[in-house]
């Protein structure tokens, strides 16, 4: 469970990011879809980045080309106590900051086989979220530290059937790490700081994803991309401090969702462009966090929590306008549907429905390069509810979560 030091660990220890499309699933693939707002993503080819979306959208590239993208995360998720346990003032659950900042990388190369088949690859994240309380918060079990991070690797192959019709597919390694520690709080026999649950552990699942691409005309084309579910095993170790459990191994068992996007782009004319996308997430698949702990004594669960997702939608719309030879503006809106009822709201995992506004732009250096910048402003719904903790203690919160999103990307073609 404890890694070396490989390039593998190394892109996880920046690819702890916070949870900024819908619960933890991440949307940030590239920064030139970062500035329309991700809209059209599966029918825009701008970039290499087309890996990630939609791979038949390979077959539109005639020549090798190379993506390296970094997305910033700056977040601004706060809670303020309504209610608490034990008589306590309500303050004590105030926090300004439970998700650090972030850095999500990813990096793409596509190339043409000959006039029918391309190949790509592609490493970047689909799904990451990072909280973190302080060790004596008051409502340590429900809070303390919650950390799922994950790396896909991706190879996929392209195909055009015909000029207008092209198909592709991908095959994805996802690496995952995930961390779950909670602290006793407020209780009279021991600290607030010791460790209630401590959960660590790591596993490797594998999936598939199918793209279409249907060029209407010159100026108009769809597309279509379907990624399968992923299933993961958390293997790693269990403590509690609390309940006197040494470190014994554990496991988490979870089922990453499918995902299935819908795009449309149109040239408007020879400057404008119009793009759109409607996006699911099968989250219904994502039902519980629960531990299952290998004991001397026989296997007994030491952690567990209902999650009870449901399925979310999200709409972007789009646009790009050539403003001069060698500088392409954008800019885009989107909302993105949290899958999280009002019964199950969580302060390890803070989720409402969130607006996205968003502007960037592209820069052609040279016929062979180009640079994206791009920026997305997101605001959260304010949220009221009550969260039980395993005493049966009950915690009530006003929750708020905003973040801007800052986007750079180099691509090369060759």
């Amino acid at each position: 469970m404890k890694f070396t030091k490989t390039l593998i660990a190394v892109s996880l220890a920046v690819m702890s990011a916070d949870t900024f499309a819908a619960a933890f699933q991440l949307a940030e693939h590239s920064a030139s879809g970062l500035g329309r707002a991700f809209a059209g993503e599966a029918a825009v080819a701008d970039d290499a980045s087309v890996v990630a979306r939609n791979p038949a959208l390979m077959t539109l590239f005639k020549n090798k080309q190379i993506s390296v993208a970094g997305v910033a995360i700056i977040p601004d998720v706060s809670l303020t106590g309504k209610s608490a346990a034990y008589g306590l003032d309500e303050s004590v659950l105030d926090d300004d900051s439970i998700a650090p900042s972030a850095f999500v990388p990813a990096g793409y190369f596509t190339m043409p086989v000959n006039d029918k088949v391309s190949v790509g690859f592609g490493v970047f994240s689909n799904f990451g979220l990072s909280t973190e309380f302080d060790e004596n918060y008051a409502a340590g079990q429900i809070a303390g530290e919650t950390e799922i991070v994950t790396v896909n690797m991706n190879a996929s192959v392209a195909y055009k059937v015909t000029e207008q019709f092209s198909f592709g597919i991908g095959i994805n390694a996802v690496y995952a790490d995930a961390t779950v520690i909670r602290k006793v709080g407020i209780n009279p026999n021991v600290p607030a700081s010791t460790d209630a649950v401590n959960l660590e552990g790591d596993d490797t699942g594998y999936g598939l994803n199918v793209g279409l691409m249907y060029q209407l005309d010159e100026n108009s084309r769809l597309g279509f991309n379907y990624r399968t579910e992923t299933d993961i095993t958390f293997d790693g170790t269990f403590s509690s401090t609390a309940k006197s459990i040494p470190e014994l191994p554990g496991s988490v068992e979870i089922t990453l969702p499918a995902i299935a996007e819908f795009s449309g782009s149109h040239q408007l004319n020879g400057k404008l462009g119009l793009h759109y996308s409607v996006l699911w997430t099968g989250w219904s698949s994502f039902e519980s966090l629960e531990a299952n702990v290998n004991g001397p004594t026989g296997d007994f669960v030491g952690f567990s929590k209902e999650e009870d997702f449901s399925d979310a939608m999200r709409y972007s719309v789009g646009t790009d306008y050539q403003y001069s030879e060698n500088l392409l503006l954008r800019a885009g809106v989107a909302f993105d549907e949290s899958p999280v009822s009002q019964q199950h709201l969580s302060i390890s995992i803070p989720d409402t429905d969130r607006f996205w506004f968003s502007f960037g732009g592209n820069y052609a250096i040279d016929k062979n390069s180009n640079v994206d910048l791009g920026v997305s402003i997101l605001r959260g719904k304010t949220q009221n509810f009550t969260e039980t903790d395993d005493s049966g203690a009950d915690w009530s919160f006003e929750s708020k979560g905003h973040a801007v999103l800052l986007g750079a990307q180099y691509n090369y073609t060759f």
